[in-house]
């Protein structure tokens, strides 16, 4: 009975976050496609004479200080913070984990090299080595996602590759190496499969770490400059208004706090489903 109970625990569990998930893509997709083909709104344009109005019909969410949208500037600003650190994502993931399945198979002189860039990436912590990186190129979103990039590969590298070395010694992989296969079909056909569920756990909480990166970032003007709405951005432009219209920094605050949490419950989600361990996390 006990084994029973907790087998349903697990399966309610399960229905809950796939729920939550759906949830969540639901509302994406809803949201993208009214940013794309209903939005009225320039979300440039200024209208000093409407500044800082209330909700309305016309604007749903209000204007702010310069009389431009809210609501469209929240959504297409959605748009720039989720698409570029989904940008900075696949291009980590493209540059992380090639290097880590050459590095843990090949190992050798290839391993060596790629992993002394490694560690030479990780002696500091990521906010600080991005911060570094952002100053030395220049403010500006796309200079943000570089700095992102170099950054976010070497967790993926490192992790491919302790997973590879761990697969490449089981018995799977010395009969592929037996049968002849050449070392690129080895890894794309058996090793890749059992690093794929470690990556996309590690990739579905790294979004959430990403999109506060360049929020943050953006927030101190280092990020998407004006007038591109961006969540971090609206932030900092609402900053003076805050104790007469605090709703204009409560609306991006809630949205980035909101799409965080989302992208850590898939996280949990996908580590559960691909029967993860937790250290993942690290």
């Amino acid at each position: 009975m006990k084994g029973l109970s907790i087998r349903l625990l697990k399966v309610k569990k399960y229905s809950w976050q796939r729920m939550m998930v759906l949830i969540c893509v639901v509302f994406v997709l809803v949201a993208a496609i009214y940013a794309f083909f209903y939005l009225r709104h320039d979300p440039t344009l200024t209208n000093l004479d409407g500044r800082l109005q209330g909700l309305s019909l016309q604007h749903p969410l209000g204007t702010d200080q310069l009389g431009r949208d809210v609501l469209t500037r929240l959504l297409l600003g959605g748009q720039q913070t989720i698409g570029y650190s989904l940008l900075a994502l696949i291009v980590a993931l493209i540059i992380g984990i090639p290097i880590g399945l050459i590095s843990g198979y090949k190992r050798g002189l290839v391993d060596r090299v790629f992993m002394r860039m490694a560690d030479g990436f990780l002696a500091f912590p990521d906010t600080i080595v991005a911060i570094v990186l952002s100053g030395l190129l220049g403010p500006g979103i796309g200079n943000l996602v570089l700095a992102i990039v170099l950054v976010k590969w070497v967790s993926y590298a490192r992790l491919v590759r302790s997973t590879v070395l761990s697969e490449s010694q089981k018995d799977y992989v010395l009969i592929a190496r037996t049968n002849g296969l050449s070392p690129s079909k080895i890894m794309r056909k058996h090793l890749f499969p059992h690093i794929i569920g470690h990556v996309l756990v590690l990739a579905s909480l790294d979004l959430g770490k990403i999109i506060l990166l360049i929020s943050a970032f953006s927030y101190i003007g280092l990020g998407a400059q004006p007038p591109i709405p961006e969540w971090g951005a609206m932030l900092n432009d609402s900053r003076p208004y805050f104790q007469s219209r605090p709703e204009l920094m409560i609306y991006p605050g809630l949205a980035i706090v909101v799409v965080v949490l989302l992208t850590n419950m898939l996280g949990d989600y996908l580590r559960d489903h691909f029967d993860v361990k937790k250290e993942v996390r690290q």
